[in-house]
């Protein structure tokens, strides 16, 4: 495996980034062997990502969203390879990027892809599907759902902040059963976390001290706390962040969480949602190789 040979996962829609273009230019001027590969529809992440590490490749970037992330991140997981995953924020949200200081800057995203230390890092397990930042389920995921597209397109993670603020009288709570190691709890949700990362929906902090390298998952729920209230806290959470409302937010770090909902349950899983009346979530300690930057807050080590 050559030491800095590098490949690119391209979300299609990207093929036409000059910037892009330049960044890898200014790098292959630099002496680094990389090369690109576009996707073409919904999972292509994933399988070239895997077709890469297979190949040899010592380092996998994904180039997009948290949605291809998550794709790059499974498809290096299935292929049972040793390559690293970087990361060139080119989404909506970038959420993960954000809050792994990845700069958006493209030139100096794809310069830490490649130069900077990749390290073990753990990742969330719901049934057969993975997750590298952070599985939310309530009013945060209803509003993932209902966000036009083209409105994510013109206004980035600001279209989910306005999708949000339109439904507040749709507020409503879901009665969830929460088991786990030291965790007992039954009651009615409004938003719930389960975090490897720290933020969701557009720059939204639930897991505040998440880290992706302890081995645990970092779980909070907003309780329902009456409609007026509960209004008011959802606000709070999508202007300022979960801390916001620290005295109503439940908290546990524990590797495991299983979560029953009678009436079902929306989950998003790093942009995906799915729906079921029976949740589990698992940590995957050090279970894949992610380049970060050296003072990346997401890591302890």
């Amino acid at each position: 495996m050559t030491e800095n040979a590098a490949r690119i996962i391209l979300h299609g829609k990207q093929a036409g980034n000059e910037k892009l273009r330049a960044a890898v230019g200014a790098l292959r001027a630099e002496g680094h062997a990389l090369d690109v590969r576009l996707t073409w529809e919904a999972g292509d992440s994933g399988t070239l990502a895997a077709e890469a590490a297979r190949a040899g490749i010592a380092r996998v970037i994904a180039g997009g969203g948290d949605g291809t992330v998550n794709e790059v991140v499974g498809g290096i997981v299935e292929s049972g390879r040793d390559a690293a995953v970087g990361i060139v924020p080119l989404g909506t949200a970038n959420d993960f990027a954000r809050s792994a200081n990845i700069p958006l800057g493209l030139e100096d995203a794809l310069r830490i892809a490649l130069t900077a230390e990749a390290r073990p890092v753990d990742f969330g397990r719901a049934g057969d599907r993975i997750f590298i930042n952070v599985a939310t389920g309530g009013f945060g995921t209803e509003i993932t759902v209902a966000t036009d597209p083209t409105l994510k397109k013109h206004l980035g993670g600001a279209a989910y902040l306005l999708t949000g603020l339109t439904k507040f009288a749709a507020v409503k709570p879901v009665a969830c059963r929460l088991t786990g190691p030291e965790i007992s709890w039954q009651g009615n949700v409004l938003v719930l976390a389960v975090g490897n990362g720290r933020q969701a929906g557009g720059g939204q902090v639930l897991c505040p001290d998440a880290l992706v390298d302890d081995g645990l998952l970092d779980v909070a729920i907003l309780p329902d706390i009456g409609q007026t209230p509960a209004q008011e806290a959802v606000h709070s959470l999508m202007t300022r962040g979960l801390r916001s409302i620290e005295d109503a937010v439940l908290r546990w770090r524990i590797p495991w969480v299983e979560i029953e909902a009678e009436q079902g349950l929306y989950v998003n899983l790093d942009g995906e949602p799915t729906h079921a009346t029976h949740h589990r979530f698992d940590i995957e300690k050090a279970g894949v190789r992610m380049v970060l930057p050296p003072d990346s807050p997401l890591s302890g080590s």
